[in-house]
């Protein structure tokens, strides 16, 4: 696949996992797919994996929108710049609604082979997003 069809393909996940799409998670995500992020309390792997970690995030933030702002992409790797909006309406983890908004930076490499995406590393600025939940002082 062309660099710009890798791009597309990352474009494409986001807009897959905002609507919670499993049918285009099963087609474009391989079986065998990790996402390593430390933030999180269980594993991601697989369509499946992805599909858990929708539903664990979305009745918390809703109305969550992910703007993408910075493609680069560089053989079977793309990362991704992009920002996290959205508000705590719903359980979070341990933690209940603080209907407070929030806005977390986050870099997002993944790395697709034969036009399915194989391994994800997230970078998340979690602490900012606790302390705009007032989990943490700010």
């Amino acid at each position: 696949m062309s660099l710009e069809a890798n791009k597309q393909l990352c474009r494409d996940y986001f807009t897959a996992f905002l609507a919670g799409d499993k049918e285009w998670m099963k087609r474009h995500i391989a079986p065998d797919f990790v996402r390593h992020d430390p933030g999180l309390p269980f594993e991601v792997r697989g369509p499946d994996g992805v599909a858990q970690l929708h539903d664990a995030l979305m009745p918390a933030f809703p109305d969550m929108q992910l703007p993408l702002q910075d493609f680069v992409a560089e053989g079977e790797k793309v990362l991704v710049r992009l920002t996290i909006h959205a508000t705590h309406t719903g359980a979070f983890g341990d933690m209940a609604a603080t209907g407070k908004r929030i806005e977390v930076s986050v870099l997002d490499l993944f790395q697709i082979r034969d036009g399915v995406l194989i391994e994800h590393w997230a970078l998340l600025d979690n602490l900012g997003m606790l302390k705009q939940l007032g989990a943490l002082p700010a």
